[in-house]
């Protein structure tokens, strides 16, 4: 049985992501900030689930949940999201670095402190697997210039662990509708936009997501590393 940990796994991608590799029969453990939240996830997950609540910005706390987690197989990244949403514009440059901070923090620094604290209990095949956005490539303000750090870590993961026979890759998604992610503070307007801009017309789903992280895990993806696989509908296409 395979060994699953997903960050930020009680809502949304991170949801998905973990209920599909439960309903493969691996054991899955999520974590995230909100407790009730996240324990409620597990509850109502298929197969097993455990929850381990904690802030992926704070070192103490996820060096003290990698030893409750143990040996991994799959470590997927999904902790972040644009803090912008939740702060009012910046009044003066203290708020502006602040903002930006909180972006950083939430996005690259929650993927590299979880890989770091995990690496060493990964055995020979397994994946790190980190969800980034289409904003690294269109540009999104600290949320943007956060996930294009993510991508660039990425590459250098990837060449550190290739040796060890473990791969590391992100997921670079589009627009995803049924999350948290927007805050409910997309217009209607501003939602068709998104879903025209796509060659597919539509909006991606979790499930679009946690598919192409499944494949990412799977014995049939070893030799993929390194990359940004974009699922986007088309909409920032790649050679």
């Amino acid at each position: 049985m395979r060994s699953v940990v997903v960050t930020g796994g009680g809502t949304g991608i991170g949801r998905e992501v973990a209920a599909q590799f439960a309903q493969e029969g691996c054991d899955v453990i999520i974590t995230g900030r909100r407790e009730d939240i996240l324990q409620r996830a597990a509850q109502e997950m298929k197969g097993s689930v455990r929850a381990i609540p904690l802030d992926g910005t704070n070192p103490g706390q996820v060096a003290t949940a990698a030893k409750q987690i143990g040996a991994i197989d799959v470590l997927v990244n999904n902790a972040g999201g644009n803090t912008d949403f939740e702060r009012n514009e910046p009044r003066d440059l203290g708020e502006l670095a602040e903002a930006w901070r909180q972006n950083v923090e939430s996005n690259l620094m929650t993927a590299v402190l979880m890989t770091t604290a995990l690496l060493p209990q990964m055995p020979r095949g397994s994946a790190v697997i980190t969800i980034g956005s289409i904003a690294a490539d269109k540009g999104a303000g600290s949320y943007g210039a956060a996930k294009a750090a993510v991508a660039s870590w990425n590459v250098d993961l990837a060449r550190q662990i290739g040796d060890r026979g473990i791969t590391a890759n992100v997921v670079s998604a589009g627009y995803v509708a049924n999350t948290e992610f927007f805050r409910d503070k997309l217009t209607d307007d501003r939602k068709d936009s998104l879903v025209d801009a796509a060659m597919t017309k539509r909006p991606g789903t979790p499930a679009d997501i946690a598919a192409t992280v499944r494949f990412l895990a799977s014995p049939g993806a070893r030799q993929i590393t390194g990359q940004a696989i974009a699922v986007n509908g088309g909409e920032w296409t790649t050679r």
